[in-house]
């Protein structure tokens, strides 16, 4: 019996389209055999880590503790600073540490130049081969642009692209010295994997931005021999990270899960998703139509929306009753 042109057509059609799928699902989850990095020989014997005190930040900095390299620790908590210092220091006695405070969000401003100038004296004199850009802020969550101050906006653009700007702009003179340094930016899923990240608009612009920036870097230092690479995390249990997303369980990689994967790519290619678990969530998002994944994320964020704001109102209660016992008191 004769199949008709139609049906031959369509299962044609539908057998590329599942072979297609399956070789995207492949690409996304398979790890190419890659040569073990000595990364302190290979970039040298300092690694700077901003935002190191908690997330994937922390767990970066002990992961690059295990591999050997001393730490210049860049934050703004000096008691949070020291504990993740002293922590290296008890499981890595051979490891050094330094600490800098620096408030990420008034860059380009004179407070800012000030912290830039304890930073640049900080690592004068370092064989610093590293810098991991990982320092970088959420708030105020999901909201509308008309909603909040535009201070907060800039504030966010100052941590988010500004600084991690300013402080690549002066470890690279270094790097060019030596003939030799990597850069590792820590982006976001949200400007890589997703086509919009609604009520997060300025958020995913920064970390798009920060995507573009170390794509353009790498072209420019590779023949250098300077490594520029940006790492695309998606979901990992860190502060930025809302509960709703944390109730997905078995796509939520721990901060330490995340540090062991990304400190092994680091030095293999321009951009990279390092853990299975996040390609697998990156081929899942792919297999949709986009306008499907924006009513999905427009929805979620808009009950993020109603819980921040609750939660926002709850605090300004709180410092109200706080404000009026003082008074109380005072009287």
């Amino acid at each position: 019996m004769a199949v008709p042109v139609w049906f031959f057509s369509l299962a044609s059609l539908g057998a590329l389209h599942a072979f297609a799928i399956s070789f995207r699902l492949i690409a996304y989850l398979s790890v190419f055999p890659r040569r073990p990095i000595d990364l302190r020989r290979r970039y040298g014997a300092w690694a700077i880590v901003t935002g190191p005190t908690s997330g994937i930040g922390r767990s970066m900095a002990l992961e690059l503790a295990e591999r050997g390299l001393n730490l210049v620790l860049v934050g703004r908590d000096p008691a949070k600073l020291g504990d993740v210092s002293e922590t290296i220091s008890r499981a890595h006695a051979a490891v050094q540490t330094k600490t800098v405070l620096f408030d990420f969000s008034p860059v380009s401003t004179a407070q800012g130049d000030e912290a830039m100038r304890r930073l640049r004296e900080a690592v004068a004199g370092l064989d610093v081969g590293m810098l991991v850009n990982n320092a970088g802020v959420a708030k105020p969550g999901a909201v509308y642009l008309h909603e909040v101050d535009v201070e907060a906006w800039v504030r966010m653009i100052r941590v988010n692209a500004l600084a991690l700007t300013e402080v690549t702009a002066a470890v690279l003179p270094g790097m060019l010295r030596r003939g030799r340094g990597a850069i590792v930016n820590i982006g976001s899923g949200s400007s890589f994997a997703l086509p919009s990240y609604p009520l997060y608009s300025v958020y995913v612009a920064t970390k798009r931005y920060v995507l573009e920036f170390s794509r353009s870097l790498s072209v420019e230092y590779k023949s250098s021999g300077i490594d520029v690479q940006c790492q695309v995390p998606l979901l990992v249990e860190t502060n930025m990270v809302s509960s709703a997303a944390r109730l997905i369980r078995q796509f939520v990689l721990t901060p330490d899960a995340y540090a062991r994967a990304a400190v092994s790519w680091i030095g293999h290619g321009t951009l990279c998703v390092p853990n299975a678990v996040h390609r697998l969530q990156g081929w899942y998002i792919c297999f949709w139509q986009d306008f499907i994944t924006d009513g999905s994320l427009l929805r979620r964020h808009l009950k993020q929306r109603v819980i921040f704001r609750r939660l926002r109102s709850w605090r300004k209660s709180q410092g109200n009753c706080v404000a009026t016992r003082n008074n109380n008191a005072s009287a």
